[in-house]
């Protein structure tokens, strides 16, 4: 059965150059009909702290919701993320998402020293880690005598008014996207990045019937949830065109791939603002894909398509 949930629609920025900057840009998010402002979790490539610029979007802002896509895991303790995560949902009125993955740029590892553990390993200290979030989050104390962490007696606070919190898993596995539909209330379905890097074998596992097969590992591992779930997707390729082919040939080839493959590609929406709210309706019946975030460089373009598609 496809999903029926309504559409909303979020932005993921990196950053901004001054503080002025980042709060009249989260202004114009939320005035253009966004839900989410979100930031990833980078050292060698981003430039602005994730908690810290999401605790400032949301002080800028209303209504809008603020998250992450996504914490890695292993930077930071995951009470510490469990505790910063609460606080902010209390001073912004209940408007978090937690975003948190198993950690996957190796260049970021490398730079600070940290050790890059197979992915299996990755995954499993997420598991426990997000035990520990929802433990802290919980209305009585905790314990966890995990193979990773371990936890005594821990009663967080301050307790987050959202309850449940959302908490948001993305992923490009088996073994991740599974965790994430038995664990997650969000699901992001990304490239499978298993090589620590974004490679020409990412980008092929973008293909549509790879979209499909990865949905089918969300549904095994969430079971009887399945229809709670809100299903993801950051499109990395998003553009506004009256020429939609003419681009898809442009940006295929540098990847292997044939222009129709790169149109139909799980992270790719292009052509004019009537096509993309076609492609979202149609991957919604066929992927049940209702949440749909865009790059900085691609939300006001795309506001159009929001003004239209959220909330239908």
């Amino acid at each position: 059965m496809p999903h029926d949930r309504k559409f909303r629609f979020g932005v993921q920025l990196a950053g901004a150059d001054s503080g002025a900057a980042w709060r009249e840009k989260a202004r114009k998010i939320e005035a253009l009909g966004y839900s989410t402002l979100y930031m990833p979790d980078h050292f060698i490539d981003t430039e602005l702290a994730p908690m810290v610029g999401i605790s400032m979007a949301a002080e800028a802002t209303e209504t809008l919701r603020v998250g992450t896509l996504v914490l890695g895991n292993d930077y930071k303790h995951p009470a510490v993320v469990a505790k910063e995560f609460a606080t902010l949902d209390v001073l912004s009125g209940g408007r978090v998402e937690a975003g948190i993955g198993a950690g996957w740029q190796k260049i970021d590892y490398d730079a600070l020293g940290f050790p890059y553990d197979r992915p299996g390993v990755r995954i499993e200290r997420l598991e426990e880690a997000l035990a520990i979030l929802k433990g802290a989050w919980g209305d009585q104390p905790f314990s966890l005598d995990g193979k990773h962490y371990t936890i005594t007696g821990y009663d967080g606070k301050p307790k987050p008014p959202q309850q449940p919190l959302p908490v948001l898993v993305g992923g490009g596995g088996p073994k991740l996207l599974k965790l994430a539909g038995r664990e997650a209330d969000i699901v992001g379905i990304n490239p499978n990045l298993r090589n620590g890097e974004v490679s020409a074998d990412a980008v092929q596992d973008t293909l549509a019937a790879m979209t499909k097969q990865k949905i089918e590992w969300v549904r095994e591992g969430a079971g009887d949830r399945f229809d709670d779930l809100e299903l993801q997707i950051r499109y990395f390729v998003c553009a506004i065109t009256d020429d939609r082919r003419k681009l898809a040939e442009a940006v295929a080839g540098g990847f292997g791939l044939e222009a129709d493959e790169a149109l139909e590609s799980g992270v790719a929406l292009v052509g004019t603002v009537d096509e993309c709210c076609d492609l979202l309706v149609q991957r919604r019946e066929e992927w049940g894909v209702s949440y749909v975030v865009v790059g900085d460089d691609q939300f006001e373009s795309f506001a159009p398509v929001v003004e239209r598609m959220a909330g239908t």
